[in-house]
């Protein structure tokens, strides 16, 4: 039986994928495998027993990536599965924006409630406001996020524009065949009324838009930021504010420094907040984690190659997580040849600086001698069946 501890409240839909092969713990030291949202674990210390991390949700900056590669912990993300939540918001957000919603319902709760309907008529003109219909907007990052809201804005009659250096093949089969993709950041953002930002969180993404992104805007636009804080420069937007870079910005992640400014929109953080997507999410993330424990398969990991064998049918299964080198496959058959043990059935993948092998054999070996597997680079051998 696999152990799974939680660190944050999962969704029992989410759970019960799980099945009846698992336990939830509240000792996570004893766990094979975290289901995680928002909890912070830069400082945990991982146990030995700890195999794979669930982050129910599409960021992981919550988590030690590199540590945990380091240390042989598979990190596994949702992606898509709260696309359809943060779509919606974004456009929530654009609506009431451009019809000053907030505003005019803040006026409107103001009144003396007689002669209400008369106060109402005479004030309204100062709460007109604009249609998205015909406005150039600018998607930067076609995931499925980015996707969805580019095909959405679409539908509503705007002219969408794309840009994602790194699109995937299935980002780019959702995407509708009459949007424009543009790798020139000047034509993406010419003339844009709305520039709307859906890219990852990372080392190299931290400040992607600043100064150098707004001056090639071509006239105010309305910048909406549901990624990630950071992917914004903090510096460089104020000075667009005050400027005539930036008429608006709308962002999911308030910060102390922005909060009063009268030029932004903070929504407390309501991108994946619905049942739907707490629900898609949390059965996402306890289907990648199953199927790693129980079968070696890695799917939507963060830190380690994409790998897939089904289900084992051979009579064993080993998987080898170890450096990206050059020795590392010679070495793991060699140490298969020493042990009398035949492959039936090998993948090897890998992502940057690290490998992920896995082995069908006809038998099953033993823990003491999958032990024996040893070589510089290795990281860990799990025997799975």
């Amino acid at each position: 039986m696999y152990k799974i501890g939680t660190l944050n409240k999962i969704s029992p839909k989410g759970l019960a994928k799980l099945g009846d092969n698992y336990k939830i713990t509240d000792v996570i030291e004893e766990a094979d495998g975290i289901l995680v949202r928002s909890f912070k674990m830069h400082d945990m210390k991982f146990s030995q027993c700890l195999k794979a991390i669930a982050r129910a949700g599409a960021g992981v900056n919550n988590i030690p990536l590199d540590r945990c590669a380091e240390e042989g912990i598979v990190v596994f993300n949702t992606p898509g599965a709260n696309a359809n939540a943060v779509k919606e918001l974004v456009f929530a957000a654009m609506f009431a924006e451009a019809r000053n919603l907030v505003k005019g319902v803040e006026w409107v709760n103001s009144l003396e409630p007689t002669g209400i309907s008369e106060a109402v008529e005479k004030g309204k003109s100062n709460f007109a406001g604009t249609e998205l219909a015909g406005k150039k907007i600018a998607v930067i990052g076609l995931g499925a996020i980015g996707v969805s809201v580019a095909n959405t804005a679409s539908d509503l009659g705007m002219n969408v524009v794309g840009y994602d250096p790194y699109m995937s093949v299935a980002s780019a089969l959702h995407l509708y065949s009459s949007i424009k993709v543009t790798g020139d950041m000047d034509e993406l953002l010419a003339d844009a009324d709305y520039v709307t930002v859906h890219i990852p969180a990372l080392a190299n993404t931290k400040g992607m838009i600043n100064a150098e992104t707004f001056a090639k805007l071509t006239k105010p636009v309305k910048l909406l930021n549901f990624s990630r804080a950071e992917i914004v420069n903090a510096d460089d937007l104020e000075a667009a504010l005050a400027g005539e870079k930036i008429s608006v910005y709308i962002t999911d992640f308030p910060t102390e420094r922005f909060q009063s400014n009268p030029k932004i929109m903070n929504l407390p953080h309501l991108g994946a907040s619905t049942e739907e997507a707490e629900e898609n999410c949390a059965m996402m993330a306890a289907e990648e984690i199953s199927d790693y424990l129980e079968n070696g398969n890695i799917r939507n990991s963060v830190n380690f190659p994409a790998c897939s064998m089904g289900t084992p049918k051979a009579a064993g299964r080993i998987a080898v997580i170890h450096k990206n080198t050059n020795s590392g496959i010679t070495a793991i058959t060699g140490a298969c040849n020493d042990l009398a043990v035949k492959i039936e059935n090998m993948t090897a993948v890998t992502k940057g600086d690290y490998a992920y092998t896995l082995l069908d054999l006809d038998r099953s070996l033993s823990e003491e001698e999958a032990s024996k597997i040893s070589f510089e680079g290795l990281i860990s051998v799990r025997v799975i069946k």
